[in-house]
Order: structure tokens, then sequence, then C-alpha cells
């Protein structure tokens, strides 16, 4: 699937018709030094789709932004880093229109046609002077090509900026998706504390999207997990502006179901980069459970497995504990048959029919003295399936975590 999709340069700058720019206005501290403030524009409206976290405490960002995305059309999101305007009260909602209102002022378009995003620390008020200062800049800082300086400006504890592009052919035209995300701790289903962003040339009714936009997140952002912690900031949101050439993509036709995969492809190896880039991690593991009943079941399996502390703390020690694997598949409440259990690291037979397989240990300690690896769990009950991206627990996430 993925080979008909052209990987390239300029993240959420590639597709036709989108700028970025990236500021330091002074909401990081000094210590921290770099950009953190930054935006994207289309040059034309888009439309827009969106996810939000499930947290019911959600930061004034997200619950402006979701007023916003009722607009038919988004011209712009504005991003800051270092501070979350997140427990701030009715001021802080009041400092999130007013990131819209200068964004809008400046470019030119209603308030109501920008986005807003925060990421940081909870419980400070947001510098809001010291953005509407920068606005000017950031504005007249647009550029075709910034779309790495974006991605760095939304950093907070990520050790390097997330980004990818790619393009595909519809009817003799191109097509192109890119996107950015940040995230690195309090990482967990539904939606982590991460924000993505995805821009494509393509075009699409706004519902299209949305459905388009929320099944990919499910199959990505809602599949991985670092330490089972969900923000208050969580954001996922999908620009669209059609400047590609091609006319609207249909359900009906074979170039919705390439988009959706092009879709897929981008927002999965996202995921993937915000999990390998975990806080203090040092392993990625793939959990893979298989033979499932049903889709739920292999779901409460593959969870259960990728958030056990007891499996995240064997698999730092390189222990191949498969009876932590048993014992967490069995809580998971997934339908399970004990004598039916096959368990496998990177395709080598641990567990078969519930029992321990004739695979030396050393051989299975080897697998797990690697950074990456895959832990399969066949229930043979069924045919559904679920993976979830997840880490080991290091004394590092530890220290990392002991203060802000």
């Amino acid at each position: 699937m993925a080979s008909a999709f052209t990987e390239i340069d300029g993240g959420v700058t590639a597709p036709k018709g989108f700028r970025a720019s990236a500021v330091r206005c002074g909401i990081k501290a000094d210590k921290k030094p770099g950009p953190d403030l930054a935006l994207i524009v289309s040059d034309v409206p888009a439309v827009a789709a969106a996810t939000f976290t499930t947290n019911r405490i959600k930061a004034a960002p997200v619950r402006v932004s979701a007023n916003h995305l009722r607009s038919a059309e988004v011209r712009a999101v504005v991003v800051n880093s270092g501070n979350a305007n997140a427990c701030t009260g009715t001021a802080g909602i009041q400092s999130a229109k007013r990131m819209a209102k200068a964004v809008g002022q400046n470019g030119h378009w209603p308030e109501r046609h920008t986005l807003v995003c925060s990421t940081g620390r909870i419980g400070r008020q947001l510098p809001i002077e010291k953005i509407e200062s920068a606005i000017p800049d950031l504005l007249a800082g647009l550029d075709s090509h910034s779309g790495s300086a974006f991605a760095r400006a939304i950093m907070t504890s990520d050790t390097f900026h997330k980004e990818i592009a790619i393009e595909f052919p519809v009817r003799g035209k191109t097509v192109r998706i890119g996107g950015a995300a940040k995230g690195a701790g309090m990482i967990d289903p539904n939606m982590a504390t991460m924000l993505c962003f995805v821009t494509t040339d393509a075009a699409l009714e706004k519902r299209d999207l949305q459905r388009l936009f929320l099944q990919s997140v499910e199959q990505s952002f809602n599949c991985i997990t670092v330490d089972g912690d969900m923000s208050t900031n969580d954001t996922a949101i999908c620009l669209a502006n059609g400047q590609a050439g091609v006319p609207a993509f249909s359900a009906e036709d074979q170039s919705y179901a390439t988009f959706s995969e092009g879709l897929n492809f981008v927002t999965r190896n996202l995921s993937r980069m915000i999990v390998e880039d975990g806080e203090g991690v040092s392993k990625f593991v793939e959990v893979h459970v298989k033979g499932a009943a049903t889709y739920q079941d292999a779901r409460k399996a593959a969870e259960a497995v990728a958030k056990s502390n007891l499996l995240k703390c064997a698999w730092y020690g390189e222990d191949p504990n498969w009876g932590r694997i048993m014992a967490a598949v069995g809580y998971s409440l997934a339908k399970v048959r004990e004598e039916m259990v096959d368990i496998f690291f990177d395709g080598v037979i641990a567990v078969e029919h519930g029992m321990a397989s004739s695979t030396p240990a050393e051989k299975l300690k080897e697998i797990l003295a690697n950074e990456k690896f895959t832990v399969t769990v066949d229930l043979h009950l069924g045919s559904a399936e679920y993976k979830v991206f997840t880490t080991d627990l290091t004394p590092e996430y530890v220290r990392l975590n002991m203060s802000e």
C-alpha cells in the first residue's frame, strides 16, 4: 500500500497553497531556545476537519477551536508552545479568542476562520500580549518552505521534530498530503498529549474530510500509548484547500480510497514518530493481537498488553516474561481460551497452546535486546486484529517527570 506514495520534503507546506512560519515571542523559558509561536495559512479558504481530547478537562484553545470548526471554511491554524492555556478560566478562553482575532485582523479574514492550539505547562495564564505583538511578524514571515520550522516551533519535550509529506497521482495530476506533529509524554488513547496538523491540496466536501480524518485518527493516534496519561490539549486538525486542481473526491471514486490510504500513511507515520520519541524510552514495541472473535476483543487485549507497567518494565529489562502477557490478555475482558493462545516475539514462538514453547529463553532475550520488536498474540478465535504502538518504562522516564 505504501509503495503507491512517494515521500517528499516540505511537511505541512508541501501541498500547494499552504505557507507556514515560526517566531520566538517569549513564551518558553530562556533555557529553552527556539521559536514558540507558529502558523499555517492556506492561501485560499480551506475546509477543515478535527478531533479533540476526550479528557473532560479541556484547555481553552480546544474549546475555541471546536467552536470555530463549525465554520464552512478555515484559513489558518496558530499554535503556541510552552504554555497549555489549560485550567485558566474565562481569561484563558479570552486569550485563545484573542490569538485567533489577531491572526484574522492581520490576515484579513474573520476570527472564526482561525483555529487555535496550545501546548506546554497547565495552569498558567497565557502571555497573550507577547503573542499579539508577534503576530504581524508571524504573518510577514509566511512562506512555502517553512514546514520544518513550523514542526520545530510546536515542540515541548520532544527530542526531534516530526513531519512527513507524500505525493501521488490522481487523474493525471499530483495530490499531496503533508503533516507535522508533536508529542513525547502523556501519551495514551483516545488521542494523546499531542498536536497534529495535516494539510492537503486535494478537494473534499467537509463531511467527507471529517469522516476520513476520524477514521485515520482511529487507526493511528488512537493506537499509541507511552505512559497511560491523557492531556487536556490533544488536537488533530486536517485542512484541504483543493489547489491540486483535481475535482472533489466522492466515495464512489477509486481516488477517494487512494486518498484515504494516503491520509492513513501520513497519520500512522506521525504516530509512530511520537512513540519512538517517548520520554525516556529505550524500546519501541508493536503489539499485534490477531485471531480475535471481534474487533473490540482484539483492541481490548492489545491495549491491555500495551499499557501494562509490568510488561513495560520487563521490556526495559529485556526479559521475555510472556506470563505477564498472558495475564494482561486474561484481564482485558476479551474473549479468550487459554489453551488456544500463541505468543510470538518478532515471529519467534514463545507460547504455544497457552504453554511455554520449546524456544530457548536466550533466543527470546536476544530479540528483546533490540530497540524495536513486535509482540504478536494469536487468540485463534476469529479473524479480527488490532495493533498498538507502545514503549518500555525506564528510570529515565521517572527522572524526567519528577518535576516539570
